[in-house]
């Protein structure tokens, strides 16, 4: 049996590009699937073999001795492919292929554009920090059996630079967030925010908006920092958001169920405005409508399928006269939620892109 090991240091367990979308397809496929990654014992989840890496104590820890513990349990695995997800992992990619492994890196960021926003990067030091990140990614690739990235603007930049690239969008599993028996879950005079949640994300423009309307904010996330949480509840408008933490996919499903529509406010920075946010579109499979930021790209999904409507993410006010429409017009945001898990089911699912994944992986193995 071909054996393939996906490797990370710095995202979670059940992550769920990694683990929900690219190992399960996988071992489907009847692979030997293995994964390293931070968890707190070895075993076998959903027929993927977890080899855990201890958690770091913080993040020189994780990208010095986490990276080594990486690079150990990747080579006893002695597998036909190594795939790894974080470009603090480049120096193992790079040491694998050395050793005459096959080496895949997936790109889930574009990271070069993605440091200009990092908030622990002083800021006279990002743009140099941004352009060593880009030198070191664009020489490293060339050495790589494979590209693999998350949206087509990553994929452009990699291509234009001659490399082997596949894109795979990660897009949502069309059957997982859309609950069958809705009754359980009851609409809510809420709207919900899943994903990370910092400054550039918009969670101080969505507190204020919350404010502003006689709703109330699903938050679900963990803050980036202790000191924008302690700033995000001073706000007036925190008494309207209702804070749920980390959630697990099944929590998730339930709290988009609650909710009447879904926000992605992000801010306009380099990296948001080319992304593909998986908020986005999970809200739009689970058949509720999208308030979302007005970037060009954004737009054309939301208002092209008519599943919701476009802000400017740093105006609180629109932002809340947008989540009030909602609320006043629920045959219009019906009919939104509807067209959204339309265009899910059509067109942004990831039974489409995991034939790529698939394919990829009969060539290399063939």
């Amino acid at each position: 049996m071909c054996k393939i090991v996906h490797l990370t240091s710095v995202h979670h367990l059940f992550d769920t590009r990694i683990f929900h979308k690219e190992c399960k397809t996988l071992a489907k496929l009847g692979y030997e699937v293995v994964l390293v990654v931070q968890h707190e014992q070895d075993e076998k989840i959903d027929g993927i073999q977890i080899q855990a890496l201890p958690k770091p104590k913080n993040r020189i820890e994780r990208m010095t001795r986490t990276i080594w513990q990486v690079y150990r349990r990747a080579i006893q695995e002695n597998a036909q492919v190594y795939h790894f997800h974080d470009p603090e992992l480049i120096p193992i990619g790079l040491t694998l292929k050395l050793q005459g492994q096959t080496v895949i890196y997936d790109v889930h960021e574009d990271v070069p554009r993605q440091i200009l926003s990092k908030y622990y990067i002083p800021k006279y030091i990002r743009h140099f920090t941004s352009a060593l990140i880009e030198k070191i990614e664009n020489c490293a690739s060339s050495y790589f059996d494979e590209i693999v990235t998350a949206t087509p603007f990553i994929e452009k930049r990699f291509a234009k630079l001659g490399r082997y690239v596949i894109n795979v969008k990660n897009y949502p599993i069309v059957e997982e967030l859309c609950l069958l028996d809705i009754n359980l879950f009851p609409k809510e005079h809420a709207v919900c925010y899943v994903g990370g949640i910092t400054d550039i994300r918009g969670i101080f423009e969505m507190i204020e908006a919350i404010g502003q309307t006689d709703a109330k904010l699903l938050l679900a996330g963990k803050f980036s920092s202790g000191s924008q949480r302690s700033q995000a509840m001073a706000m007036s408008g925190w008494t309207n958001v209702q804070e749920l933490g980390h959630l697990n996919r099944q929590e998730v499903s339930q709290t988009l169920a609650r909710a009447v529509a879904g926000l992605v406010v992000l801010h306009p920075v380099d990296n948001y405005i080319n992304a593909l946010p998986v908020k986005m579109f999970e809200y739009m499979s689970a058949g509720i409508p999208v308030i979302a930021s007005n970037f060009s790209l954004w737009k054309e999904i939301v208002e092209g399928n008519q599943c919701g409507i476009c802000v400017d993410p740093l105006n609180p006010q629109a932002i809340a006269k947008a989540i009030q429409w909602i609320l006043e017009h629920p045959d219009e945001a019906k009919r939104m939620g509807e067209n959204g898990r339309k265009a899910v089911e059509e067109k942004y699912n990831w039974e489409a892109e995991a034939e790529k994944l698939r394919s990829l992986y009969r060539e290399l193995f063939s």
